[in-house]
This record gives structure tokens, sequence and C-alpha cells, in this order.
């Protein structure tokens, strides 16, 4: 796919994401202990041979361009094409995208990618778009939709939108998934198309005044334009609220979907950081839980997810949770079901309780001078 370009497109909707999103975007939040958000699309990107890349983020990157950096990890650390990042926009993407794109129009233009491929970050997967083009190619369509055919959407991907098609395996129509029926073709808002229709898009909807979003306008010219769907088979998780990022970091759990996600022919890469491997003492019992390093276990862990340099305290009891980086969790602490922000400090015997449906976030207290 050296002849695509790829735009990652963080105009997700963080409204149910909480604390989580209040000095980071939603991309920036750390995932299955030494990991971020984005991190999936930017490998499956580069994993599929994309090497030039665009990320449009709103303002508040700091922590996302900290992460990134000058993109060595995914092998984007390049004179020609290589990884670029554009968060001075005047337009929150979330409500004008269109904008953002045509004050960058340069970065599209000399490009001289014949497709362009335009994704979010909170879509996790791990996808060969090789394979997505080779269809958009074979079908001879306009615009191409990645999309899942699931049975629980009744329970998963609420919010998200939902894909409508006719017998012929063309979009229709594209609603959203209010959890009234349980089967439905989620769309994972991976769009592929060649980059001239892409420009002139851009073009129609700054002239006309009426889309102020790629996708509102491919929704509303549906009639007008071949859009043709892929279907993804593989496990996917849409992190659109904290419930949803709390089970997919307990998914990751499970053997299988963690062999999927990181150890098949496509892995998934992460800026590396030289830490020493977690210490456990005698009194540490650890079950079903991914450790980052750097950390000191005393205490019992179940079914957890801890980042890097956490420590745990003597007769901790840890459960169900998602522990962020630099945490400290001191003795005799209990908690289930809680999500825990990096740097926050736990006293000891403190008792916290979520549920499975409202699991517990707890923000690291900050100042604005800090920040």
């Amino acid at each position: 796919m050296n002849n695509c370009l790829g735009i990652i497109n963080l105009d997700e909707n963080e409204s149910r994401m909480g604390e989580l999103v209040r000095f980071r975007t939603l991309a920036a939040i750390p995932i299955s202990a030494r990991y971020r958000i984005i991190d999936f699309v930017l490998s499956n990107m580069a994993n599929s041979g994309i090497h030039g890349i665009g990320i449009f983020t709103p303002k508040k990157s700091r922590s996302l361009i900290n992460h990134i950096t000058n993109g060595r990890p995914w092998d984007l650390h390049r004179k020609k094409d290589g990884l670029r990042i554009f968060n001075f926009g005047d337009y929150d993407p979330f409500y004008d995208d269109v904008r953002n794109f045509l004050d960058n129009m340069e970065f599209i233009e000399q490009s001289r990618k014949e497709y362009v491929l335009i994704s979010p970050s909170y879509m996790i997967c791990n996808i060969d778009y090789n394979n997505v083009l080779k269809k958009h190619i074979k079908d001879k369509n306009d615009i191409t939709i990645v999309g899942k055919t699931v049975s629980n959407a009744d329970e998963k991907f609420l919010g998200c939108e939902v894909l409508n098609l006719n017998n012929k395996e063309r979009v229709i129509s594209i609603g959203r998934n209010i959890g009234i029926e349980k089967n439905a073709i989620i769309n994972m808002e991976m769009i592929i198309m060649k980059t001239e229709l892409f420009v002139n898009i851009i073009y129609e909807c700054v002239n006309t005044g009426i889309h102020r979003k790629i996708k509102e306008y491919i929704k509303s010219n549906l009639d007008n334009l071949k859009v043709g769907i892929y279907k993804f088979n593989g496990y996917l998780s849409c992190i659109n609220s904290i419930k949803e990022y709390f089970d997919t970091n307990l998914d990751i759990l499970n053997q299988d979907i963690n062999n999927e996600l990181f150890y098949c022919t496509n892995p998934i890469y992460t800026k590396s950081q030289d830490e020493p491997p977690t210490k456990y003492t005698e009194n540490s019992r650890v079950l079903n839980s991914i450790i980052a390093n750097g950390s000191y276990i005393e205490g019992e862990v179940r079914n957890c997810i801890i980042g890097r340099r956490v420590r745990i305290g003597k007769g901790a009891k840890i459960e169900n949770c998602v522990i962020m980086q630099n945490s400290i969790i001191e003795d005799n602490v209990v908690m289930d079901k809680v999500v825990v922000d990096k740097g926050t400090l736990i006293s000891e015997n403190e008792k916290i309780k979520g549920t499975s449906n409202y699991p517990v976030t707890i923000q690291k207290q900050k100042t604005f001078l800090m920040e």
C-alpha cells in the first residue's frame, strides 16, 4: 500500500470518556499496561505498507505527541513521507474536520498517493489494509467502508454507526446503534477512496457550506456514490465510553484475543521505555494479569492490567482493575472494577468498588500550574 496516504482523524466522540480525556486526547489513553490506543491504528497502517501518515488531532495533544515522538517505533521516521501531526487547526474535528483538511491540503496533494485511507483511533483491532484496498479496486467502488457483522449490538458498540446494505453489498444508509437490535453491521469508520475524490469532497463541502464533516458528506451522497463494504472478521472493540475502555482491557486478558491482537504476523508497536523487570515478593500473588515492567508487587492482583512503575503494597487486594503507570496503591487497599489514572495515590486501608456497568474512575489530581 505504498500508493496510499494514511490519515488518522481523531474526530471521535469523547463525551462518555469522562475524566480520562480531561488532560489528553482519547487516542493517548494508556491501554494493556504499556500501549496507547493510537498504537493499534498506527501499527495497522505501518504493517500494511503505508509510509506516509498524517494525524489530525484536537489541541490537547501534548501527551499524544510525547508518546509518538518522531514515529520511530513504527518505522515512520523518514525524510520522504513519514509521520506528520496536525494539531493547530481552528476547528474541533468532532464538529468540523473539512476545514482542517483544507488548511493542510498541501500535505494531501504533495503526497502524490493515488488512494487515501481515513481511520479513527478508537477502533481496536488488528487489520491488514491491503485486503481492503484489493476489494476496493476489485469492486470498482468510489468509496469502501470497513464494517463488522456482530450479534451483540444490543449490549456492545452502543453509539456507533451501523451500515445498512442492499442485496448487492452496497451501503444504502448509515444509522446509529441505540441497542435495540442484536444483529448489526458496525461501521468501523475506516474509509478508502481515491485521493482525487477526497480532495474534491473537501472543496465541495467548503464551497457549498452544506457539510462540515467528511462522514456527513458520504452519508448524504450514498445515492450518488458507489459505496461498498469490506467485512472484517477479527476481534473488534470501540472505545467510546469508560465502560468500553474497561471491558476492552479485560478482553485483552483473554489469551485468544491477546494472541490475535499482539502476536499474529502483524504486531502492534509502541514507544519503548527502559525499565527493570517487575519485582514480586514472598507475599505477592498474581493471577491472570498483565503487568508492565518497573512495578513492585507485594499484594494480591487478580484479572488486572497494571502499567509501568506501579507499586502495590502489602495486604492489598486488587481485582478486575486497570491501573495506569506511576500509581501507588498503599497497604491493605481493596479495589474491584476500578480504573486508576496515571500517577494516582490510593491511601492505605481504602475500599473502592465499582460494578460491571459502572466501573469507578479515579483521576489524578492536577493543578492548572502543572498543566
